[in-house]
């Protein structure tokens, strides 16, 4: 915590608040995009995307997870993000990113006992259900570590290693949380209009690959 406070207490000095770009900043945010992901430590969307400060709007939560919308106007950090981004600051692109080694989704793949976490239980039951064709019959008999590889005996290096299978889920799970995502009225309305595209990532944290879902369901490299 020390080094993190330092730099926290040393970043007016090594940033120049007085050029124009932060000067901008105060006037207002115009992001470019919504970037729905992981609150994993080890996904950085700006790191990812080299965006500067005010190009993009972000939603983290376990398992980059959108509860399906309420008729009934439940309230929800998530919908109230998505909701803000598309109707206040005019986001006219969406991204939802999954990632490799993910401890949410392994949780899922693996069976993980969850008893002691209740609310991590609760809310992954939002993508429980529609990811149960590729979880298979896990029992929580195989152990899990804490990035969501799989720690089965089999001499896989869970630090750089994964389970192929557990990149089926996360990448089903990124398929189905634009799906939900189609579903918000206010979403739905934008891509009617023709004034939003969403788009479907998953990002490999030990390379730095960046796969993009495309038009045919299937998540592809393409070169810079």
């Amino acid at each position: 915590m020390k080094a993190l406070l330092d730099r926290a207490r040393s970043f007016k000095r090594r940033v120049d608040f007085e050029s124009d770009e932060y000067r901008k900043l105060a006037v207002g945010q115009f992001p470019e995009a919504l970037f729905i992901t992981c609150s994993d430590s080890r996904v950085i969307p700006a790191l990812i995307t080299g965006a500067r400060p005010g190009e993009i709007f972000e939603l983290r939560n376990a398992g980059n997870i959108v509860p399906p919308h309420d008729a009934y106007g439940a309230a929800s950090g998530e919908a109230a993000t998505i909701e803000y981004a598309l109707e206040v600051l005019g986001v006219q692109d969406i991204v939802v990113c999954g990632h490799s080694h993910c401890g949410a989704m392994g949780a899922l793949k693996y069976g993980a006992d969850l008893s002691g976490l209740p609310r991590v239980d609760a809310w992954l039951d939002y993508a429980r259900p529609a990811l149960e064709p590729v979880l298979g019959d896990a029992t929580g008999s195989e152990s899990t570590g804490r990035d969501g590889t799989s720690n089965d005996g089999a001499g896989r290096d869970s630090a750089s290693s994964e389970d192929p299978s557990l990149r089926e889920v996360v990448q089903l799970n990124i398929r189905n949380q634009l799906a939900v995502l189609r579903d918000y009225p206010v979403a739905r309305q934008q891509l009617d209009a023709g004034r939003l595209r969403l788009h479907g990532w998953y990002y490999e944290i030990d390379t730095g690959q960046v796969h993009e879902l495309d038009a045919d369901g299937d998540f592809q490299v393409h070169g810079s």
